[in-house]
């Protein structure tokens, strides 16, 4: 995939990539320090699955599918009565289910089963009929390996975790607008690698917004659909001064904030502004190796942040987020840490406030290490876009210089819709179902 995010890249842009080392420089190979990218996995690749055999198990309440390549699939009759295919069960034009679920008996046994122009045809107790096709069902088999396979198809949950010898993925702004394939090696980078830099836009304000569109539209927030980051009077964030800023996630002051971001440079300064960005997912499972307690607590207290002032419209937020979420099984989701916007209330027992602050400085101290931390430099026309629920960014401060100082142009997007149009475009350019 980074091969052909590579290959957008016109040669004019290769050549000052050449000549300028402070800025991202292209991915030459698929491959990031010992972990290489890959597509997602699919739980059935090839033809359509040929069934040996197919027979109802009463006793366990089972369908047992015997497939050609000597695997076995079981599915319980309760499950296939309530994803009935048929037109009665499910709108086809929505591929939603119309089987109201005070009408399915959760206890229902099976009449027959048999194969039928190679699908299962099966007759319920109530003599009503469903059919269906192999491939669908060897998709939605109940083996932990097939639904891990197909739950990392649809989520792609899987990320390539990186340091300072980061090479951003990057792609031509025009051809991610027009480009299918360009598009969705975009998405899939930013999904895995968590940022990707775009280049060629056009160095003025609208742009963010013109690639919003090529996904679906963007997250209002209090600070607009986009907003101007630059040196204000009066400002009304830490980000409009030009000062340094800490490593942060944005807007963790919302309980849901925004997954992905867009920056665009419309003008750098002349000196300093460099951006820095940090793999937060990779500093959480560190924590977690040389620090688990550190972890524990930060996994499990809920901080919390606010933000208050006028910009779209008057706002005064509060939230309380774990620094680190995680899920059921463990796995980190979510970095939520703004030093700016972290209250001065905290909502913790006395004696859990000196172990929060230990904890918090541990990991903040991994987010600083150089050898963590990937520093590069915007020109007029570059566009970062990155994982905002995964990456700490942060800037060093500049010298404003009134009209021509430095001007970024941002705009937030929610991950559901990335992921929609993401699989939107792999089904357009590979087909996949």
């Amino acid at each position: 995939m980074l091969s052909y995010l590579t290959r957008w890249v016109s040669r004019g842009a290769f050549q000052a990539l050449k000549g300028t080392s402070s800025r991202p420089q292209l991915v030459k190979t698929p491959h990031l320090g010992n972990q290489t990218l890959a597509a997602a996995p699919l739980p059935f690749t090839g033809g359509s699955p040929g069934v040996r055999q197919a027979r109802a198990l009463d006793q366990e309440r089972l369908l047992q599918i015997d497939w050609d390549d000597g695997s076995c699939s079981l599915y319980p009759f309760t499950w296939l009565r309530d994803n009935c295919q048929c037109p009665h069960c499910t709108l086809q034009s929505a591929q939603a289910r119309s089987l109201l679920f005070t009408n399915l008996d959760v206890h229902t046994g099976m009449d027959q089963v048999q194969l039928m122009d190679n699908k299962v045809s099966i007759t319920w107790p109530d003599q009503h009929s469903s059919e269906f096709d192999p491939d669908w069902l060897k998709k939605r088999c109940f083996s932990s390996e097939a639904r891990q396979a197909l739950q990392e198809e649809l989520f792609l949950n899987e990320r390539e975790y990186w340091d300072s010898s980061l090479q951003i993925p990057t792609a031509d702004f025009e051809e991610v607008l027009h480009d299918d394939k360009a598009a969705l090696a975009w998405l899939e980078a930013l999904r895995r690698i968590g940022i990707v830099y775009l280049r060629g836009a056009p160095a003025e304000q609208g742009q963010v917004a013109r690639l919003s569109q090529r996904i679906g539209y963007l997250r209002l927030t209090f600070y607009g659909h986009t907003w101007q980051v630059q040196d204000k009077p009066m400002a009304n964030n830490v980000a409009y001064t030009s000062g340094e800023l800490s490593l942060h996630t944005d807007y963790p002051a919302l309980h849901h904030p925004p997954g992905v971001q867009f920056l665009h440079c419309v003008c750098q300064a002349d000196q300093g502004g460099e951006s820095e960005v940090v793999d937060g997912f990779h500093m959480a499972e560190q924590l977690r190796r040389e620090d688990p307690e550190a972890f524990n607590i930060l996994s499990s207290l809920r901080v919390d942040f606010t933000d208050s002032g006028a910009d779209y419209c008057d706002f005064s937020v509060q939230s309380k987020n774990h620094i680190i979420d995680v899920d059921s099984e463990g796995r980190v989701t979510r970095i939520n840490y703004n030093n700016a916007t972290r209250d001065s209330v905290l909502d913790v027992p006395l004696h859990q406030v000196q172990p929060f602050y230990s904890s918090l400085t541990a990991f903040v101290e991994l987010l600083s290490r150089p050898e963590n931390m990937c520093t590069y430099r915007m020109e007029p026309g570059d566009m970062v876009t990155f994982d905002n629920w995964r990456l700490l960014h942060g800037r060093k401060s500049y010298l404003s210089r009134g009209q021509n100082s430095r001007h970024l142009e941002g705009a937030y997007l929610d991950w559901d819709e990335v992921m929609s149009r993401l699989r939107i475009l792999r089904k357009a350019v590979r087909g996949d179902s």
